[in-house]
């Protein structure tokens, strides 16, 4: 059995769009749970077993897996017919896994420092900075118009996310807002946000 810990509109949320991309909604127990969000709102969750009270946690047969390039990897290997990432011996693997590496090593660092106002040489030298990962970026995306060629992959899917959620710089380069469109035209991203929006207005009624 398979079972998500979701909390709507959060890092999670990408999870859950997985999930319809996939096209595996029947096959998951998706859990909504509380977390504390940055506003000050919200909470841990006693009915959340991610020790750090976070989300996404994903559950398979009492087997926990967090975060969510390893939760995405996890899927979408347990799901190859979804065709959302290179199945083991494919020779672009390697190259899929970077990627699902990459947003958790640098891209999401730089963005939160970047959102905090944080500057300093060993950050800098560690994580590099914001025109570096555009850079990056822009040079994959001139090349074709996913991270992986020609169709989208769940690379794609986890690292547009910190671009919708919140505005950047990086996002206004014409490469990268184009990929972004492209991305979030697909029907996931409506039917995604739409389930959010179901789960939170039934909170609200309950």
């Amino acid at each position: 059995m398979l079972t998500l810990y979701h909390s709507p509109r959060s890092r999670s949320s990408r999870i859950v769009r997985l999930i319809d991309e996939l096209d595996i909604w029947s096959q998951i127990d998706i859990r909504i749970v509380d977390v504390a969000r940055l506003d000050g709102s919200g909470g841990q969750d006693p009915a959340n077993p991610h020790p750090e009270g976070k989300v996404p946690l994903l559950v398979h047969d009492g087997v926990e897996i967090w975060e969510s390039n390893a939760i995405i990897l996890y899927l979408t290997d347990l799901f190859p017919a979804g065709g959302m990432g290179p199945a083991p011996g494919d020779p672009q693997r390697g190259r899929y896994i970077s990627w699902l590496a990459w947003y958790g090593n640098v891209v999401e660092p730089v963005l939160v420092c970047g959102a905090a106002e944080l500057s300093h040489p060993v950050l800098e030298a560690t994580f590099r900075g914001v025109p570096d990962m555009t850079s990056r970026l822009v040079n994959a995306l001139e090349q074709s118009p996913f991270l992986m060629g020609d169709t989208f992959s769940g690379a794609d899917l986890l690292m547009v996310s910190p671009f919708i959620w919140f505005r950047h710089e990086a996002a206004d380069h014409p490469t990268i807002k184009a990929w972004i469109e492209r991305c979030e035209a697909r029907p996931s991203a409506q039917r995604s946000a739409e389930f959010d929006t179901k789960q939170l207005d039934q909170n609200k009624a309950g």
